[in-house]
């Protein structure tokens, strides 16, 4: 087994063009990209080269005919809602977003790499089974898990979400699966104004979607806290096989679309927590990939400060 945590990135990932004003725009890739070329982590990283997703796969996690309107529309280069707007090349790009969260997964399943950080846009976890919003197209996470389970016979898998805004997406595909647990914490109200603690998942899944909504002002150790007292003994019971985490980091205190106060040391203590829960229940198996984020200054700081962590825990194993 190869100790190393894999690294997903595309240069095409720049070109989806969302418009020079737009806060989910390519900089954001650019920024992080460069900071994490001048970090000790970069060296260190499994580069996996993504190849595009398949309408069949879209499909695990969407309605029928969904891939085929995101075509038309980016063909046509109409916005496919207010805030989410497309080029003509944004289908493909979307297809390879989601296609690199998928192989970052093989890498991890198979023993390539024992971690990845999957650096894709555009995002996904917005993205209901059969409507596009807020900035994206395809749910990338929701697609990966479904992957897990029907192409690596996976059971179950435990999704953490802590971009800023609430995963309303993701909810939507698994909200009556009892097979994958999802878990938000997030700013309310904010931006899609779901993610009440109240929503628990519905029938069978009830109790398998978990909302932790917190008011503005929160920061690193509230964060800590929530994930060492709720979070992480909430997926402890639930005991996944694969861990994939929704890795927005416009909770960053920089960030302009949020009201959170996150550090990216917060980010990387929180990464730590996570791959603690993974090792101990879930052979380590860990997928991050990237949400929001909206500072450059945030995004960037915050993805090396993760991608660290998962650097570092993927050395230690191969010294014992």
């Amino acid at each position: 087994m190869t100790h190393k945590t894999g690294f997903v990135y595309h240069p095409d990932y720049l070109k989806h063009d969302t418009g020079p004003e737009h806060p989910e725009r390519p900089d954001r890739l650019r920024a992080s990209l460069d900071a994490l070329q001048q970090s000790e982590a970069w060296e260190q990283l499994h580069y996996i080269d993504p190849t595009p997703a398949s309408a069949e796969q879209i499909a695990y996690a969407h309605t029928q005919g969904y891939s085929e309107h995101i075509r038309q529309f980016c063909e046509a280069e109409v916005p496919l809602t207010h805030d989410t707007p497309v080029g003509h090349e944004s289908y493909d790009i979307a297809l390879l977003s989601t296609g690199g969260v998928l192989c970052a997964a093989d890498a991890v399943v198979t023993k390539k790499v024992k971690n990845a950080f999957a650096m894709v846009r555009p995002p996904g976890h917005h993205a209901t089974p059969g409507h596009s919003m807020g900035f994206c197209l395809f749910n990338n996470i929701a697609i990966a898990a479904r992957y897990l389970q029907r192409e690596h016979g996976v059971e179950r898998v435990a999704i953490v979400d802590w971009d800023v805004h609430h995963g309303n997406g993701t909810q939507d595909i698994f909200y009556e699966d009892e097979s994958v647990f999802f878990i938000s914490i997030h700013e309310l109200p904010l931006y899609p104004g779901t993610g009440s603690q109240h929503e628990k998942g519905s029938g069978k899944a009830r109790g398998t979607t978990l909302n932790i909504p917190l008011p503005p002002g929160c920061g690193d150790e509230d964060y800590t806290e929530i994930f060492r007292d709720v979070l992480i003994p909430a997926i402890q019971v639930f005991s996944p096989e694969f861990v994939l985490i929704s890795a927005g980091f416009d909770a960053h205190y920089l960030d302009p679309l949020a009201n959170i106060n996150l550090t990216a040391e917060g980010f990387a203590e929180l990464t730590d927590l996570v791959l603690d829960v993974a090792d101990e229940i879930a052979s380590g198996n860990v997928v991050s990939a990237l949400e929001g984020g909206y500072s450059l200054e945030g995004i960037s700081e915050s993805v090396v400060a993760h991608v660290e962590c998962l650097v570092e825990r993927s050395g230690q194993e191969s010294v014992q």
